[in-house]
């Protein structure tokens, strides 16, 4: 009996919708059981050791403040312990570290974006961690998501898909229905970050931005959310901005709005290889728009940042070592281990900032921990610097005006 080749119907729009209807279901739930309303995140708590190394003091002179009373003196856990909330701690950090911080009246803040071609880099928890770290040293922070995926958004325990309303994001800046991201800020239950959120809406903005550009005159898509920032530039000591795992029209506008580009880049051959056609690309992308323009960028700095190192895997090496010398001193000396506590921290929506040390290995979390505390003492560097250079501008300017400001 001859077999008879039967002709799959294949599969069409319709069930796709429905797999789609039903994987969109289940990150929900997951979501939802992991955030529950109001318990959805809870921002850590600081006993007095972690008070000490967080003050750069020692712990008996903590323990001296605290009974003083001129700082939060925290609230008692049990008989002999202390516990201090996160804006308590931070209120701490600002006042015996004051050097640290921004002058508001001669530097604006830093903006920095996190960039990558490719997902799966660490790029949003590069981000979010970033966040976490500049905050804990006394650092006033906003997140801008610009990512339609929402990742960014989501760790702070925002959903994307139904807690987030288009005026919560940049798109109405995108449209040209407001001239600042201001009004599309929120708080976080992190004290010191607030947040610009993200939501599958914001895929239009890929339409709108080149609409305008060829129905509005002199108009410079490049150049939306840098002009949208200057108001958030005054009230925020650091910007930092998650980009989508593309270079689209919203990462173009984020890349020319840094001050600081951050390229998390896993030591593997293919992320590898897409690194250098972002860079291509972006370069290529902006020299035919600053020649057409007559405009321009530098940047204060650009890093490159190893994350998810696996250092018993010897293949890595090898590619650490086309990394570097692609790279050069644009690598920092600082790499992000892949370790199985940030992949917990990452299954619950998080951070390494945000584990409990009681509810996990202290080790392992201790030794991932270090790994972002160093990254953001680099960061925090650099953009102590950008402020410098924005305050010696000023200085010149007061000079020049004598001694009026313009």
């Amino acid at each position: 009996m001859k077999h008879v080749q039967t002709i799959s119907p294949g599969i069409g729009i319709q069930e796709l919708e429905a797999v789609s209807e039903n994987a969109t279901s289940v990150v929900a739930a997951v979501r939802t059981s992991m955030l529950a309303p109001e318990a959805r995140k809870s921002p850590p708590v600081f006993n007095s050791g972690q008070m000490a190394e967080l003050c750069g003091i020692e712990k008996a002179r903590q323990q001296y403040l605290a009974k003083k009373g001129d700082l939060p003196s925290g609230d008692r856990d049990g008989a002999t312990r202390r516990e201090w909330s996160l804006s308590e701690a931070r209120t701490w950090v600002r006042a015996l570290k004051p050097d640290g911080l921004r002058d508001p009246k001669l530097s604006p803040g830093a903006v920095i974006t996190v960039a990558n071609f490719k997902g799966g880099v660490s790029k949003t928890t590069t981000a979010a961690a970033l966040a976490q770290g500049l905050s804990l040293r006394g650092h006033k922070v906003l997140v801008v998501d610009c990512d339609p995926q929402g990742s960014l958004t989501t760790l702070f325990g925002v959903l994307p898909d139904t807690d987030v309303d288009e005026s919560q994001t940049i798109l109405p800046l995108c449209a040209g229905d407001v001239d600042s991201v201001m009004p599309a800020v929120q708080k976080t239950y992190w004290d010191g970050i607030d947040l610009v959120a993200a939501a599958p809406v914001l895929f239009n903005a890929e339409f709108l931005l080149p609409s305008r550009q060829k129905t509005e005159s002199g108009f410079a898509f490049w150049r939306v959310l840098d002009e949208g920032l200057v108001e958030a530039r005054d009230l925020y000591d650091v910007i930092v901005i998650d980009t989508p795992p593309s270079l689209s029209y919203i990462t173009i506008n984020a890349l020319i709005a840094a001050d600081g580009v951050i390229m998390p880049l896993p030591p593997n051959a293919l992320d590898f290889a897409s690194s250098a056609q972002f860079w291509s690309l972006f370069t290529e992308v902006c020299g035919g728009l600053f020649k057409a323009g007559g405009d321009d960028k530098n940047f204060s700095f650009v890093d490159v940042v190893l994350s998810r190192v696996d250092r018993s895997d010897a293949v890595s090496a090898a590619v650490r070592q086309w990394i570097v010398s692609a790279y050069g001193s644009k690598v920092l000396p600082i790499e992000i281990p892949k370790t199985s506590i940030a992949a917990s921290a990452s299954a619950e929506f998080g951070t390494v900032y945000d584990l409990d040390a009681s509810s996990v290995q202290a080790k392992t979390l201790k030794r991932a921990r270090d790994a972002y505390d160093q990254l953001v003492d680099h960061i925090e560097m650099q953009i102590r610097g950008v402020w410098a250079h924005s305050a010696e501008v000023v200085r010149e300017a007061l000079k020049t005006s004598g001694g009026k400001a313009s």
